[in-house]
């Protein structure tokens, strides 16, 4: 066993989201998960956060297949960009749970990607590629069909947990496979990659299962609509909403094209259940009292597009909220969402709406197991190394903390970050020189770094506002040949009255007299001339850096 085994995070290391790691070993290549990551307040105009998969694209030829461990955008969400960045000659095989794949393909199929290899694959069953052996073991989350990945090649096991709890309740389904977890453990893991996510909350996290009858109990106490938001991909919470919905004598109506979608996959797979006639369409709503329907909605993280949010800014074309209307959050905001989520809610009560969060009420269960289970784990599979994964910087370190707790030798134990790879051959295990890790954001359709110029200006605009400034000057003498023209967008001094205008109009005269005097008639000379002597004046004026846009026209 001469052979170097690398496990490199691309993303999901020291932060929520995106998640993606490369294990080689033997010139080959498996890809754990494929996820992205929401933008945050200040990635203006930027939709989704993808990983640098530079290090992938430089070694295509070596990428034998991804596996994928469940559905979840921050898991499977940048997989059309990768493998459209790879090209249709490099497009490796796709292993993941039947729930899984059938939603990776509606996602290529709105990317036009064509037909991509991909294989269903049943827990405990097994494939093999390149040089690893790939092996699904069924655990429990807060969507269906979710997996722990076993990658063995001639080196060891590793194994990846995805994200996880141990259920023992579960809404559909059977519970976690403790038993292979055990076996497995007793087999040898080299090393175990583990979820971080709730390593710092004590105890067993409680089961999806109680969810239900809570929901059921507010909805009882209802009078007007109501609309509950949750996470589209989570179908167990689809399924107790739409039981809760049945029990009080209520329609249910789905709000947003990706709750639509993964509810008809979901019904298609068999892991949802709605009884004949209860599904009614949201320009029907009108046909029924308030108290008779329910409404299952997209935007629990507040995101700009979704149909919560919308409805929330009176912007949605077939829903209109209003007083009287409860809407039920059943579902944590991800950390970084804070601020829409309030803005959202924020909204709703303005609308006249009540709001019921996980604060008033049990209406939401972790998917995301507790300290407890993750102790449960590392006993269970028994891993020679760890590296905690899944979690930002301190959820790492806990999670590094616990594992200390049941046993594990500190020196066993890696905390590492996106782009330093844990390096393991016969003689041990170390950190590796760092690689490319980062971001790449996706803008529209394009990808790729907008984060310096175009991030700066968006940045500027969104603070200060823009000014644009038109001079018309002769083309002999650089002179002023007629009045200047000022516009602005998003300068507040501007809109505040008009003396500031006029102000800013005669310190654009007095700026083209200081150019013409020195026989500036260069075009670009006096925009720069403009544009450098008018923000000097405009922070000294109003304490502000809007962005400012010269344009001469020369006669």
């Amino acid at each position: 066993m001469s052979g170097r085994l690398r496990v490199l995070p691309l993303g999901g290391v020291g932060e929520i989201g995106k998640n993606m790691t490369v294990v080689e070993y033997d010139d080959s290549i498996v890809v754990v998960d494929c996820g992205v990551r929401f933008p945050t307040a200040e990635m203006h105009g930027v939709d989704l956060v993808l990983p640098d998969f530079s290090y992938l694209r430089e070694r295509r030829e070596k990428i034998e297949a991804f596996v994928i461990t469940h559905g979840h955008e921050d898991h499977v969400g940048a997989l059309p960009w990768v493998l459209r960045d790879l090209g249709a000659d490099s497009v490796p095989m796709i292993y993941a749970t039947s729930l899984t794949t059938a939603m990776a393909r509606s996602k290529f199929e709105e990317h036009r990607l064509g037909d991509v290899p991909m294989t269903a694959l049943a827990p405990r069953q097994r494939a093999s590629s390149g040089a690893f052996d790939i092996e699904l073991i069924h655990l429990t989350h807060s969507i269906p069909d979710s997996a722990g990945v076993a990658l063995t090649c001639e080196l060891g096991t590793v194994f990846f947990t995805g994200d996880y709890k141990f259920d023992q309740t579960p809404v559909s389904g059977a519970p976690a496979d403790l038993a292979r977890l055990a076996r497995l453990g007793e087999s040898g893991v080299l090393l175990l990659c583990g979820d971080s996510t709730n390593a710092d909350r004590p105890g067993m996290s409680p089961s999806e299962s109680i969810v239900g009858p809570n929901l059921q109990a507010e909805f009882a106490r209802c009078r007007g609509r109501i609309v509950v938001t949750s996470f589209a991909s989570n179908i167990h919470r689809v399924q107790q909403v739409v039981n809760a919905a049945a029990t009080v004598g209520r329609k249910v109506s789905l709000l947003g094209r990706s709750m639509r979608k993964n509810v008809n996959i979901g019904r298609a797979l068999g892991h949802i259940e709605i009884p004949e006639g209860m599904l009614v369409q949201p320009r029907e709503l009108d046909q029924f009292r308030d108290d008779k329907v329910v409404l299952i909605s997209t935007g629990s993280q507040g995101e700009p597009l979704s149909a919560l949010r919308r409805m929330a800014y009176r912007d949605h074309p077939q829903v209109e909220l209003r007083e009287g209307d409860t809407v039920f959050f059943s579902a944590t905001p991800i950390p970084g969402n804070e601020r829409a989520v309030n803005e959202t809610v924020d909204r709703l009560y303005a609308i006249g709406c009540d709001v019921v969060t996980t604060r008033d009420a049990a209406i939401h269960a972790s998917g995301h197991g507790y300290a407890e289970e993750l102790k449960l784990m590392l006993n269970l599979t028994q891993p020679r190394y760890v590296m905690p994964v899944h979690g930002d910087v301190r959820r790492l370190q806990l999670h590094s903390e616990l594992a200390r707790s049941v046993g594990v030798p500190a020196e066993h134990i890696f905390q590492t970050d996106n782009g330093t790879p844990l390096d393991i051959d016969a003689s041990g295990a170390r950190l590796g020189e760092r690689q490319r890790a980062g971001m790449v954001l996706v803008d529209g359709v394009e990808t790729g770094d907008v984060a310096d110029a175009a991030m700066r200006d968006r940045r500027t605009l969104s603070a200060d506002g823009i000014l644009i400034v038109v001079a018309t000057v002769s083309a002999s003498d650089g002179s002023s040949l007629a009045a200047p023209e000022v516009i602005g967008r998003g300068v507040p001094a501007l809109s505040d009255s008009g003396n500031f205008a006029d102000e800013l109009r005669e310190e654009v005269e007095n700026v083209l007299d200081r150019a013409a005097e020195q026989s500036l008639t260069d075009v670009e000379q006096i925009q720069n001339v403009l544009h450098d002597e008018l923000g000097r004046f405009i922070h000294d004026r109003i304490k502000r850096r809007p962005m400012i846009l010269p344009v001469v026209v020369e006669i």
